[in-house]
């Protein structure tokens, strides 16, 4: 990431340091979007489909696009409509990989209840290998320099193992911990291929999953899903830092009633960890 050193007017100073008190945001923060506004570029800003305490409910009706989605980010992860398949967002290719462990290239009129993805520019890379799941992303906490932002994470490399899970068509309504119990799970091994994902914050586990949420595709499109274990040596790891998030929320009558009061924290777990032993 490029450094910028500038003078201002004392009056766009105390506009800004203003501005930011007001609202929270950093004074560096707010000087990059607004040059990006001006530039035309879009931010780097964390675009989300609904809520992942809907998604716990059961509203799997697809509310955005892959179309529209494509237009907010080139990396990403989610699912699909009737919660068919794993969703993974690599290079701007919007790939599904369904229960039957096939991987497509999905339509752009296919539609999504739940995806989030980011328009990845990295800020630092590095390599290394790892014997397990839990040994990468303690790896990838070393690189972490906030426990309160969002970072988007892309590893590509041969793998020795992998272990992904993608889930069944389900129909709506049925809670995700439920279809998730049924969930087929696939094993490779000397793969080539990307794992894309995000580490959100604790604070945000009513709308996003929190900690790690990693999906997989192989380089030559034969394997793929939610990653639930994994092992390589030498993965060249890509992390950027997020601060903005901006979530569309679906208008169907399934999320306007449903009730998302609840915490759906353990639920969440349950449905996105190892649903047997490897």
């Amino acid at each position: 990431m490029r450094h910028l050193h500038v003078k201002l007017p004392e009056a766009t100073w105390a506009a800004l340091t203003e501005r930011s008190a007001r609202s929270g945001e950093p004074v560096g923060h707010l000087v990059r979007r607004a040059l990006e506004g001006l530039l035309e570029l879009e931010h780097h800003t964390l675009f989300q489909v609904s809520a992942a305490s809907a998604l716990v409910e059961g509203v799997y009706q697809g509310a955005v696009t892959v179309g529209q989605l494509r237009e907010h980010g080139d990396l990403g992860l989610g699912t699909f409509d009737g919660l068919d398949g794993e969703m993974v967002l690599v290079d701007g290719d919007v790939l599904q990989v369904r229960a039957d462990g096939t991987v497509h290239r999905a339509p752009d009129d296919a539609s999504t209840p739940f995806a989030t993805v980011v328009r990845f520019e990295p800020d630092c890379t590095l390599t290394t290998s790892c014997d397990d799941l839990a040994e990468l992303q303690r790896r990838l906490d070393t690189e972490r320099t906030s426990d309160n932002v969002f970072y988007a994470i892309r590893i590509d490399g041969t793998f020795d193992h992998v272990h992904t899970r993608a889930m069944c068509r389900t129909d709506d309504g049925v809670p995700l911990v439920v279809a998730a119990a049924h969930q087929p799970e696939f094993r490779a091994d000397h793969v080539a291929g990307t794992m894309v994902g995000f580490w959100s914050p604790q604070y945000v586990r009513t709308l996003e999953v929190p900690g790690y949420h990693l999906h997989f595709v192989g380089t030559a499109r034969d394997a793929g899903g939610h990653v639930l274990d994994c092992r390589g040596r030498d993965l060249v790891v890509r992390l950027q830092r997020v601060l903005d998030l901006r979530i569309a929320l679906p208008a169907n009558e399934r999320f306007l009633h449903a009730d998302l009061t609840g915490d759906p924290a353990s639920d969440l777990a349950r449905a996105e960890t190892r649903a047997r032993d490897a």
